[in-house]
């Protein structure tokens, strides 16, 4: 892990760099699927007030967002965005590891998320990081993977 790696719990006045480093990590996938993915409209003025957000900052600078729910037994990542100058630093795979963290130490014994079916990159960086596809479903005129992987201590 990068050395000048940090995280932070995010507050509401993040909530205008969340959706920036969000809209520019997610803009590559607008061509693939047709349309903005759901996650470059969420609101986190709201979220961060009734989800876990974290923030990954290299130094100073905001590189990374990690959005999760954390319910009995499992968690679920509704966002993970690095932002793209930061990417392939190794900046998700800290999230992914920090998002394990919170997990065990809020309980949880499964990790969860979801990506769109037809972002290969992202399945192949999840499957790397010991997630499985549990299944598609239908959504949008196209498929969502949902992807899950056990924690343990």
């Amino acid at each position: 892990m990068n050395a000048g790696l940090s995280f932070r719990l995010a507050t509401s006045a993040d909530a205008r760099d969340i959706e920036a480093l969000t809209y520019a990590a997610y803009t590559k996938w607008i061509s693939v699927i047709g349309r903005e993915p759901l996650t470059m409209k969420f609101d986190y003025s709201k979220i961060v007030r009734i989800r876990h957000v974290e923030l990954a900052f290299e130094d100073a600078a905001l590189a990374g967002v990690l959005d999760m729910e954390l319910s009995p037994g499992h968690a679920l990542i509704k966002n993970l965005a690095v932002a793209p100058v930061y990417q392939k630093r190794g900046i998700g795979k800290a999230l992914l590891a920090r998002a394990d963290l919170l997990g065990l130490k809020a309980g949880c014994s499964v990790m969860r998320l979801y990506t769109n079916a037809a972002f290969a990159e992202n399945i192949s960086f999840y499957k790397q990081m010991g997630y499985t596809v549990a299944r598609f479903a239908p959504f949008r005129g196209g498929f969502i993977a949902h992807m899950d992987k056990p924690i343990s201590k």
